[in-house]
């Protein structure tokens, strides 16, 4: 069972910058993929940014692009989401998910929500003048 912590939200002003983490935790016998989500008042989930189990490949919405970097420390079991250029539209709670992907799956990079199996509370964040 994973356990997953995201931090690292707030409040910053457009064009600003912030750093996410998600730190797993718990025990599994799997390789895993990592993806963050974000969810705004009144709209449907977003996939912002996955990765597979070894952080070799990576994927990005288009609305993001060129923004945000995702990366992997497997020894430390967290996964970063540094969000450059923060717009008013990336105003969202941000999860990020966990995918037990298997071995032969491990370079796999999971885009949709209901292949995520492990969710995290989510963290807020807010870009505001």
């Amino acid at each position: 069972q994973l356990q997953l912590v995201e931090s690292g939200g707030g409040l910053v002003h457009p064009g600003g910058s912030l750093r996410l983490s998600c730190a797993a935790s718990g025990v599994t016998s799997d390789p895993y993929a990592i993806g963050w989500f974000r969810q705004a008042p009144g709209k449907e989930p977003e996939g912002v940014s996955c990765v597979d189990s070894s952080g070799q490949f990576t994927y990005y919405a288009d609305s993001v692009k060129g923004r945000f970097t995702l990366s992997r420390d497997n020894a430390k079991n967290t996964v970063y989401l540094q969000m450059n250029s923060l717009k008013p539209e990336d105003t969202a709670v941000y999860y990020c998910a966990a995918d037990p992907v298997g071995h032969s799956r491990r370079w796999y990079v999971p885009t949709n929500s209901y292949e995520y199996d492990y969710w995290g509370q989510g963290t807020q964040v807010t870009v505001s003048s």
